[in-house]
């Protein structure tokens, strides 16, 4: 981000001692924006110490910078390059080639595009200052030319004021210098008790680096930042929410080749890429799914928002406000006072489009009646147990989020009357037992959240109506008999399914037959499985002969990256198993009458396997590995030679749970270099395997973590270490 102190750095290289004698020349050009190719390349000219020729076309500008530093060994700094286009860099990335070798350029940019298009041989991700080193840049600017004893009378206060720089190394700088000239403890004491952006100085010294990342943006991205106000300090924010809640704003543009949701994710990372958000948190892909606001960052936004974004501490020990700001207001949030029991707030917010409730507890009835215009409302653990028919009153509404609401048994028929609703967010309600009937009415609905509701046990026979899911967290095949049940083929229309589909009572089907309606072959968005077998089977329901072909017909689109397969009953996992080359993770629980394993080590992309609970596997041999003495395997690793033998080419951790009865473990070692097995296998978890001899010999020499568990044949044989 701005002010965290690139250029700073770098003029500390430039200027260093032995960084002047290792080079001829250095040379140093303020790039900004716009990338202007000619004016760079004139710069580099003069700074070489040749007269910079009257010259216009970019070529022979060009031409001439080649001449002026052949070869010559220079250091170019170029500073604040904000550019993301290579043809535009291209033509300058050939001429400076023509330096000296060991000629070097570095680069300060707020952007991590520019540094992957510029082809940067090495990155410095700049991080915030420590406590410590901000508070000793501040002291050595406010206390300049202090008496120790005022210093000391100030100290305490300071840290104070030091804290809302939050690392920031301009802001340390400019809180620092601003107070090198207020003498009094009283005036400290008002700089700490202010906004900073009330303080004309920092408006002036930090609002200009931050306009430019702003500004560098097209103005559909910045409308999704300035919306990010909404939330209060140090929010954790999921990116998923985000993008939903931009839906819900109308920001994002969708197209019949692009989906909405595909905008949004690159709206976020282009903030992401301009150092807008920070403290990311990823996923085992690299992929952020959460991230926060770095304090001035989030002052700034409320600053430019000011008058839009409100966050208020509701109180009932306070009567609201009915001035006429309110009106004005468009995203509004409340948070509870520590000692408020019932929050009560400013219903004369008549004109806001977003309301997220952080309060324990809200008067919903009063809601619904005034702020009719809401497009998102999000009621995320507001101790709610029943929602009232009012909600109707919210027509334009287009995301609300029950989550957490522990207590709620049911929504009310009313909640179908929301026409134009995207996003219905239903997680962790572990009370609620029934959807409402009309639901297939939501035809706009791409977002049916409902993780962890595990007393939910029938779907709405409607839900097969909405046919513009994206997501759809869990599906249930169950009910209170054979002709109530919420049949699967429901499903079939939900062709734009995507992330995780967990199918829940698959124990209740009917046939085989019907699995296939289901159409999940179809459905080459979906990227991850759970198919779950658990529950008493009822009256009509399939009997455990017939869940083979139940699985088997249950077939997802090759592009599954990850698969669990629960409590199946059957004698063998499915074949398609095998040609989802995709797959990254298999986790495969109480299978409990599977006898023998499919070629595992054939799948090429698998990262993570768990095997848990099948009494019925007693070896694990050459048919597991996909390779036997005989055999080879497909090379599908770019390390590996044509030759090679490979089983479980890109395995990383491997478990086994519970496996009774399993003995053997063939031990491949004596097939020597031709063939390799888990060459990539960093974690190895064995638990509650009584009957297990001995490892292969290479698993027990290799440098992995194992763990040993309840495994007393194993655990006699294993030092103490690898137990």
């Amino acid at each position: 981000m701005g002010g965290i102190g690139k250029t700073t750095l770098a003029q500390l290289a430039y200027n260093d001692e032995e960084v002047k004698a290792h080079f001829d020349m250095r040379i140093w050009v303020c790039v900004s924006d716009p990338f202007d190719e000619i004016r760079i390349a004139k710069a580099i000219v003069e700074q070489v110490g040749q007269s910079g020729p009257s010259l216009v076309e970019l070529e022979s500008v060009l031409q001439n910078m080649c001449k002026s530093i052949k070869e010559r060994k220079l250091l170019i700094v170029l500073d604040d390059v904000w550019v993301e286009d290579y043809k535009k860099w291209e033509p300058l990335k050939h001429c400076l080639q023509h330096g000296a070798q060991g000629s070097t350029i570095l680069v300060t940019t707020r952007k991590e595009r520019v540094a992957q298009m510029m082809g940067s041989s090495c990155m410095f991700q700049l991080q915030n200052l420590s406590e410590g080193d901000t508070w000793w840049l501040f002291s050595q600017l406010a206390f300049l030319g202090r008496a120790s004893e005022e210093c000391e009378t100030l100290e305490e206060i300071g840290k104070k004021i030091v804290s809302k720089c939050k690392g920031l190394p301009l802001a340390a700088k400019t809180l620092g210098s601003l107070m090198r000239f207020r003498r009094t403890k009283a005036e400290w004491q008002n700089v700490l008790d202010s906004e900073i952006w009330e303080l004309e100085e920092a408006e002036k010294s930090l609002l200009p680096p931050l306009l430019f990342s702003l500004y560098d943006l097209p103005s559909a991205i910045r409308r999704c930042f300035l919306f990010c106000a909404v939330f209060p300090k140090d929010y954790e924010i999921k990116k998923d929410v985000l993008i939903k809640l931009w839906m819900a704003q109308g920001y994002l543009s969708s197209s019949r080749s692009r989906e909405m949701e595909v905008t949004g994710q690159e709206y976020f990372e282009s903030l992401a890429a301009h150092s807008l958000f920070q403290d990311f948190i990823k996923d085992d892909d690299g992929s952020i799914i959460q991230c926060k606001m770095h304090d001035i960052v989030h002052d700034f936004a409320q600053f430019l928002t000011r008058n839009e974004c409100v966050i208020m501490e509701v109180d009932s020990k306070k009567k609201p406000s009915m001035d006429a700001f309110y009106k004005k207001v468009r995203h509004l949030t409340l948070t509870c006072a520590s000692d408020a029991q019932m929050p009560v707030f400013n219903y004369n917010a008549v004109n806001s489009r977003t309301l997220l409730n952080l309060a324990e507890d809200i008067a919903l009835p009063h809601l619904f009646d005034n702020l009719t215009r809401l497009r998102a409302l999000d009621l995320n653990a507001a101790a709610i147990k029943e929602v009232p028919v009012k909600v109707r009153n919210l027509m334009h509404l287009r995301y609300l989020n029950l989550s957490k609401n522990t207590r709620l048994y049911e929504l009310p028929e009313a909640v179908c009357d929301l026409c134009n609703l995207e996003s219905l967010i239903l997680n962790w309600c572990q009370s609620l037992k029934r959807l409402p009937q009309g639901i297939g009415k939501l035809i706009n609905l791409r977002h049916l959240e409902l993780e962890e509701t595990s007393n939910l046990r029938k779907f709405p026979k409607g839900i097969g109506k909405l046919s513009s899911l994206r997501t759809l967290s869990k599906f249930i095949v169950r009910g209170d008999g054979v002709k109530k049940a919420c049949n699967i083929v429901l499903l079939k229309n939900m062709k734009h399914l995507q992330g995780i589909l967990y199918l829940d009572g698959l124990e209740n089907l009917i046939s085989g037959g019907e699995s296939k309606k289901a159409e999940l072959k179809n459905k080459k968005n979906l990227l991850g499985l759970r198919l779950d077998f658990y529950g008493q089977k009822r009256e009509g329901g399939i009997h455990d002969d017939d869940d083979d072909d139940v699985i088997e017909e249950l077939q997802p689109n090759p592009n599954l990256a990850s698969l669990h397969i629960l409590y199946y009953q059957g004698t063998r996992l499915p074949s398609w198993i095998m040609m989802l080359t995709n797959m990254r993770e298999l986790i495969l629980k109480n299978c409990e009458n599977c006898e023998n394993l499919p070629p595992l080590g054939n799948l090429p992309s698998l990262e993570l396997l768990e095997i848990w609970y099948m009494y019925h596997v007693k070896t694990m041999g050459h048919r597991f590995l996909g390779v036997d003495a005989h055999d080879s395997i497909p090379n599908t690793d770019d390390v590996l030679t044509t030759s090679t033998k490979i089983a479980f080419p890109k395995l990383k951790r491997l478990g086994f749970f519970g496996l009774t009865e399993w003995e053997d473990w063939y031990d491949w070692t004596s097939w020597g270099e031709d063939c390799l097995i888990m060459p990539r296998l960093s974690c190895l978890t064995i638990e509650c395997c009584p009957k297990l001899k001995a490892l292969p010999h290479l698993i027990q020499t290799a440098p992995i973590q194992v763990t040993i568990r309840e495994c007393p044949i194993l655990e006699t044989m294993l030092p103490q270490g690898e137990r």
